[in-house]
């Protein structure tokens, strides 16, 4: 794999290379409709047509705002989404890809897109047109110069035949991040940065026209966004989608799409594999056929061993192809890809956890006493990363932990007019670089992560990083305890965190219990004795405190992230710490 991205990948403007299929009637995008029962029915735009409609849509919006104005996509996922975005970028704008406000869970983060981002046009649908203009009231925004809708520009039918003259490093879109430690900030994703980042995805999953990208995760979400919207476009594979809460309802729904289409590249967070082995019965495995799927991309948050074996077991009679399972890591910063496994799918290392508390990762035999089981994220493709000692920004070397830095023309701007904190992550030197390393112009991920190998290997994020007695804490590990320690307990909903008091730092624990598990019949008593000693004999942490809260309660990026800084927040105020009781 390249370290660089091709210099012939900037030749062409990403929407000319739809525009090139102006002709084929080939299926582009399919978007699965859910609403009317059991069975999804499709909803198939060809490219040709998708031209026409990419067109008329651009040609609205250029009669509404000029060169460098903010274009906010408030459509749910649906197709009227996809000609949003694609018309934005051809009229010249900047689109800011978000979502319709019917979740109620999301509104305070759509809120502060939308105030952030300034829009001088919201475009919508007209099934959501009304809920748009009510919360543009509702939310005491500056209203938009313009609230318009995708049908209302299709029935215009005033082509735009020509792509607005864009340089490569002129802002194609906000990618707003999804605040998992701290507010969220619009990344400016450059076309250059655009199309660089399709092109190390296409090569790292050998992407092409004979692929089915397949999946539902939300198109306001990085992973969603490239995987399922833009990276079709730029290699000319089809998109197979549906709205992500119909995953959530029904998990089944996913595992079908994957059984209903050839060569399959579709991409999910963990908690999604898990979902799909805890959630759907053998007796509905067995009537699906996996072989077709080519890649499944485990990303977004952080990739459990537990996960890679639970989803091979139950999958793999089905034709599931254990080494498909390619964990991968990715930030809105870097338009989304970092790294990723290969063709010889995951690779689970055991480390000796004392030594990771030192910061120095040792390998030992896979179920040995004292050692912690990582997976790794692989390897990077077109693009440099490096682990760098976060205080003194100097290169670490192999097995040894730092902060993961990224390098490449797919690298964000900054953030949307935050000078201060896009010097902070953007302008990243590493001291004493050897001349083969650039100096300068390094992203810092704010993650912590270590190489051994050549594999990249994640242990956790700087912010969150628990230091007791001097020793490091990663609070995914002790989540993960937690989460064994007891049935009762929710596995995807734990929460660790350090408080710090006048005897230093202590960590806490919030967790949500199981689905399905009635509050009379929790024993809160055992399940903190028994959550108390496994944390104790696993980490040599004594918890500061364990609380079983309420289900819905610990709170969550919108990507599905536990958010722990929230949680703290909450535990701090006194707002996250209701037991769950009868």
């Amino acid at each position: 794999m390249t370290a660089t991205v091709p210099a012939e990948v900037f030749d062409t403007p990403f929407t000319r290379r739809l525009t090139d299929r102006r002709d084929s009637t080939a299926p582009a995008f399919t978007y699965l409709d859910c609403s009317s029962g059991t069975h999804a029915v499709e909803e198939t735009i060809t490219w040709a047509d998708l031209v026409t409609r990419m067109r008329s849509i651009s040609a609205g919006l250029r009669r509404l705002a000029a060169p460098g104005d903010r274009v906010a996509v408030l459509c749910a996922q649906d197709l009227g989404y996809v000609t949003a975005f694609l018309g934005a970028l051809h009229a010249g704008l900047v689109a800011v890809p978000l979502f319709a406000p019917e979740v109620r869970s999301h509104r305070a983060r759509l809120k502060g897109a939308l105030a952030d981002c300034d829009a001088r046009v919201w475009i919508t649908t007209d099934h959501r047109l009304t809920s748009s203009c009510e919360f543009a009231e509702s939310a005491g925004l500056t209203p938009p110069g313009e609230i318009v809708t995708v049908e209302a520009l299709l029935r215009e039918d005033v082509p735009d035949t020509t792509p607005a003259a864009v340089g490569l490093d002129d802002p194609a879109y906000l990618q707003y991040t999804s605040g998992s430690t701290r507010d969220p900030a619009g990344a400016v994703i450059t076309h250059r940065a655009l199309l660089a980042s399709c092109w190390q995805v296409a090569q790292a999953y050998a992407v092409d026209t004979g692929t089915t990208c397949a999946g539902w995760i939300p198109f306001f979400h990085d992973m969603g966004l490239i995987q399922l919207l833009c990276l079709p476009v730029f290699t000319g594979a089809r998109s197979v989608f549906m709205p992500p809460l119909e995953f959530i309802r029904r998990p089944l729904r996913w595992l079908e799409q994957l059984a209903g289409y050839p060569n399959v590249f579709t991409a999910a967070p963990n908690f999604a594999f898990d979902l799909a082995v805890q959630s759907v019965p053998e007796r509905q495995r067995s009537t699906l056929d996996f072989s077709g799927v080519r890649v499944a991309l485990n990303g977004s948050e952080p990739v459990r061993p537990d996960t890679v074996a639970a989803f091979a077991a139950a999958f793999e009679p089905h034709g599931f192809t254990p080494e498909a399972h390619q964990p991968s890591y990715g930030l809105a910063e870097a338009t989304v890809y970092v790294s990723s496994a290969g063709k010889a799918g995951p690779t689970v290392t055991a480390f000796d956890r004392a030594a990771l508390a030192r910061g120095r990762a040792r390998a030992v035999p896979r179920g040995s006493a004292g050692a912690t089981e990582l997976v790794s994220v692989g390897r990077p493709v077109g693009q440099l990363v490096r682990i760098v000692d976060p205080e003194g920004h100097r290169l670490r070397p192999d097995g040894e932990m730092g902060e993961v830095w990224v390098h490449g023309p797919h690298v964000a701007a900054g953030y949307w007019r935050q000078p201060e904190r896009t010097a902070e992550t953007f302008g990243a030197r590493i001291a004493g670089a050897p001349e083969d390393v650039p100096a300068s112009g390094w992203l810092r991920t704010g993650d912590l992560g270590v190489v051994c190998d050549g594999l990249l290997y994640l242990t956790g994020r700087i912010k969150d990083l628990i230091i007791v007695d001097g020793r490091n804490v990663y609070p995914q590990d002790v989540e993960e305890t937690v989460a064994k320690a007891h049935p009762a307990v929710r596995p995807d909903r734990v929460a660790a965190f350090a408080v710090a008091d006048e005897q230093g730092e202590r960590v806490v624990v919030l967790a949500e219990p199981a689905r399905g598990v009635e509050p009379g019949d929790l024993d809160h008593d055992e399940i903190a004795r028994l959550v108390r000693r496994a944390v104790s004999a696993e980490h040599e942490v004594a918890l500061g405190a364990f609380h079983l809260v309420e289900p819905g309660t610990v709170p969550r990026t919108s990507s599905g992230k536990v958010s722990r800084a929230a949680a703290r927040a909450r535990f701090l105020a006194g707002t996250g710490a209701q037991d769950v009781r009868e």
